[in-house]
């Protein structure tokens, strides 16, 4: 029998939730109190966590990377009546299975509950020694935190490099467009390193301000200023003997990029308000979808810290690169579509196939899952057909077969040009027009022969 644990200071609600879930199997134990909370998990060992993002007296977030702390197998769901998603979505990064709005019903719940702790399954038989006949030929789920191998090139080309360098613990940049599924990647080098019994913990750099970044990284003692009202752990902490993932690293500061860079030297960090240091032993995997060769040469990032991060880098092909395993792709965004939703879609129409065959997916594995998600919301039969579609998608396909002769190759090359002229030829900033690196350009360039 599954034993959860529900952290919310509503009490009434949270007896309530304790017996609807044991009527429905499960073992449930309740806390009021982060404190309270803090004790039960540390003494007993839990399946799954359901608690509240908004404690007294605690912030939500911190409780998160608590739980983690002490079992990260530990699945954890987030309740907000805030509507922050902003807030929940930060929860999911810091490792929380997925959150869920109140007011919600009880089928709801259940549904997140039974899907989290099948995940768990899922990836305690994965662990498990594998047939050596089973089959590769299998796809990048940015949900479940799975990484496996298409049949294309440029697929089996990134898992061969996953491979690689997972088991050191050389830091690794990862370039790529955005949607092409960076934070898997890094996900996956940490899931076959030796650190995989520990947190991996994923920061968005761009979503930090840059005045409170240094408590975010290295932590705060309470009082060290307004607001600090306990002392918190910093992403440093929290990942310490597992991985730390920065992502969009470019946004940094420069000012934080010199933090970064003593912390990573030196592998200690002072929590802001203290003098004490504390010994970290962590790998950085970094991330971006700018040119970080060109800010360096401009001067907005460090030459220093660039060599750092960068002792290994993997460039993640963009879908229209690896368009063999599209297929594969959107089966998976299917079954994951019809698993979130509590639909039974069984596949696609011949001519939503071919819709997918001609669009130049711009967003990459991102804008192809949530179109399936999307489409499969719309489906009340059995086949997802071209009317369940967003209109720019199809949209593409017409405008082509109106003109004659015009491949997708033609398509690309006028896009480029385009670009290019937009920006007065300056490649960084037709890339960034494009949503492609400029190491992609300038290949895509060569490719077509283009004459500038």
């Amino acid at each position: 029998m599954p034993k959860l644990l529900i952290i919310e200071d509503d009490a009434a609600f949270c007896q309530m939730l304790q017996k609807f879930l044991i009527r429905n199997g499960y073992d449930v134990d309740e806390s009021f109190t982060a404190q309270d909370a803090k004790t039960k998990f540390k003494a007993s060992t839990y399946d799954l966590v359901l608690t509240d993002l908004r404690l007294p007296n605690y912030d939500g977030l911190q409780l998160l990377s608590d739980i983690k702390e002490v079992n990260p197998k530990t699945q954890v769901i987030v309740m907000t009546g805030y509507a922050e998603v902003g807030s929940a979505v930060e929860a999911m990064k810091k490792g929380a299975y997925d959150y869920i709005s109140k007011p919600f019903t009880p089928e709801e719940i259940l549904m997140q509950i039974k899907s989290a702790l099948n995940q768990e399954t899922e990836r305690q038989l994965d662990s498990a020694p594998k047939d050596s006949h089973k089959s590769e030929n299998l796809v990048v789920d940015p949900q479940d935190d799975r990484v496996v191998i298409g049949i294309s090139e440029a697929s089996k080309k990134l898992h061969e490099y996953i491979k690689l360098v997972a088991p050191t613990d050389m830091s690794v940049l990862i370039t790529g467009e955005s949607g092409t599924g960076k934070e898997v990647t890094a996900r996956a080098i940490h899931d076959n390193s030796k650190r995989n019994e520990h947190n991996f913990v994923a920061v968005d750099c761009g979503a930090i301000p840059k005045e409170i970044a240094t408590s975010e990284f290295f932590g705060h003692v309470k009082g060290s200023f307004t607001g600090a009202v306990e002392d918190k752990k910093g992403h440093f902490e929290a990942a310490n003997g597992g991985t730390l993932f920065l992502d969009e690293i470019g946004n940094l500061s420069y000012e934080n990029q010199i933090q970064l860079l003593r912390a990573l030297q030196e592998r200690k960090i002072k929590r802001v308000g203290s003098n004490k240091e504390i010994e970290v032993d962590i790998r950085i995997v970094t991330a971006t979808n700018e040119d970080l060769t060109e800010a360096v040469e401009n001067g907005s990032f460090r030459e220093d810290l660039f060599h750092r991060i960068n002792e290994f880098s993997v460039e993640i092909p963009s879908l229209e690169e690896r368009f063999e395993d599209l297929p594969l792709f959107a089966d998976f965004f299917l079954k994951k579509a019809n698993r979130s939703l509590g639909k039974v879609v069984q596949g696609f129409s011949g001519d939503v196939k071919d819709i997918f065959k001609q669009y130049h997916w711009p967003g990459n594995l991102r804008e192809l899952q949530n179109v399936i998600k999307r489409a499969v919301l719309l489906t009340s039969g059995d086949m997802v057909e071209k009317a369940a579609l967003p209109k720019e998608v199809y949209k593409s396909k017409e405008s082509n077969a109106k003109v004659d002769n015009f491949s997708k190759a033609d398509y690309e090359k006028e896009q480029i040009v385009k670009a290019l002229k937009q920006s007065n030829f300056n490649k960084s900033k037709a890339a960034k027009l494009l949503q492609i690196t400029r190491k992609t350009l300038y290949n895509k360039i060569n490719h077509y022969n283009l004459d500038l």
